[in-house]
């Protein structure tokens, strides 16, 4: 299971499962070392950072709000590993997979037509 940070963070693993990357971007909390999904709290992040809580698991109500502080500050660094093995995009977003190897999705520049003659 692919976590976001190497260590714990405020006590707990943040993660997601490989068979669940189809679904939007989200974050399951756990004290568990093996990383399962029964027991475990269940965070969809949406594009500006704030989140939506799916399943408390055992996770007490403070502790719900202070790993939602944390993803709200590091969702960006949090959706970049996301993004190596999902396509899929934030909660709430209509998204279509690319066809393309890079999954950031930037906008494409249209060039200004230039008139020699003028």
């Amino acid at each position: 299971m692919p976590k976001y940070f190497a260590d714990k963070v405020l006590g707990h693993w943040l993660y997601f499962t490989t068979h669940c990357i189809l679904e939007a971007m989200h974050v399951h909390a756990s004290r568990d070392s093996k990383l399962r999904e029964k027991g475990a709290a269940k965070f969809f992040v949406y594009a500006d950072g704030s989140s939506r809580m799916m399943e408390q698991g055992s996770l007490r109500d403070h502790e719900v709000l202070a790993i939602q502080a944390f993803i709200k500050q590091h969702y960006l660094e949090m959706f970049a590993k996301w993004q190596e093995l999902s396509d899929s995009g934030f909660y709430g977003e209509s998204h279509t997979p690319s066809n393309s190897n890079s999954k950031l999705q930037l906008p494409l520049l249209t060039p200004t037509p230039t008139h020699e003659n003028d």
